[in-house]
């Protein structure tokens, strides 16, 4: 068995995404690498798995150091598959990505992107995920590049606390700024339901960025430049909270 670093790879884009095929290759100097991903777009996935169907997984690129698998499941049916069916061991780490669209803000809820990151996260295993801030599906990714190498040889080494992953957004420029270490911006989506056909409606909106001046947001970051690094938590409690809510709650 090899003694590199094993490496996983998903996304929500799908397997033939090109930001997945950018991510892979920027991975292969780093260890060896697996990418489960799924055989089509799964964006806005979330968390969400597959309870109620069947899962299919097919090679469909193996070299030395590399193999590509295609899976009919969601990014976070991608992360449970690898890790308790494909794999010989666990992987170092996982990546997701590239994203095709920032995942900035609120859309972490929502990201299929994150979501597979925060399923290795689940799990024990140090994970990044890593978005663009652009819808086009043929970018150029090489503004990024040394981040995205960076970060994860960062984690390779030296790994992340218990329970927290990194959520990586690029602005779509054609030289950083730098890179930032973010907030969470307050946000929210707005006007989100487009009218197509009687009883029929698509996914739409704006988003409404609600501390613009913020500073030391995701969003700010991206809005000037600058690469955005945000330590992601699976406590969700409102620990500033507890003690409040106990004693409006709790008696005796």
């Amino acid at each position: 068995m090899s003694k590199k670093p094993l490496i996983l790879i998903s996304n929500d884009d799908g397997v033939t995404a090109q930001g997945l095929g950018v991510l892979t290759e920027l991975m292969r100097p780093l260890g060896d690498v697996i990418v489960v991903a799924p055989d089509g777009p799964r964006s806005a996935a979330s968390c969400s798995i597959s309870p109620l169907d069947a899962i299919t997984v097919k090679l469909v690129r193996e070299q030395a150091g590399l193999k590509v698998y295609q899976c009919s499941g969601t990014p976070t049916d991608c992360i449970k598959l690898a890790m308790d069916g494909l794999l010989e061991k666990r992987p170092d780490l996982v990546v997701s990505g590239i994203n095709h669209g920032d995942n900035a803000s609120v859309s972490v809820h929502y990201s299929g992107t994150v979501g597979a990151a925060l399923e290795a996260c689940m799990k024990a295993v140090p994970a990044i995920a890593y978005s663009l801030r652009t819808r086009s599906q043929q970018c150029d990714f090489r503004p990024y590049e040394d981040v995205v190498v960076e970060t994860a040889r960062y984690v390779l080494g030296h790994g992340l606390p218990e329970d927290v992953m990194l959520n990586v957004n690029f602005p779509e420029v054609a030289r950083l700024n730098g890179t930032r270490i973010c907030r969470i911006g307050r946000g929210r989506w707005m006007k989100e339901m487009m009218k197509v056909g009687e009883g029929e409606y698509r996914i739409t909106g704006h988003f409404l960025n609600l501390e613009p001046d913020a500073a030391d947001t995701d969003y700010w970051a991206l809005d000037h430049g600058y690469a955005s690094i945000t330590p992601i938590q699976l406590d969700m409690t409102a620990h500033t909270w507890l003690d409040e809510l106990k004693k409006a709650v709790v008696s005796g």
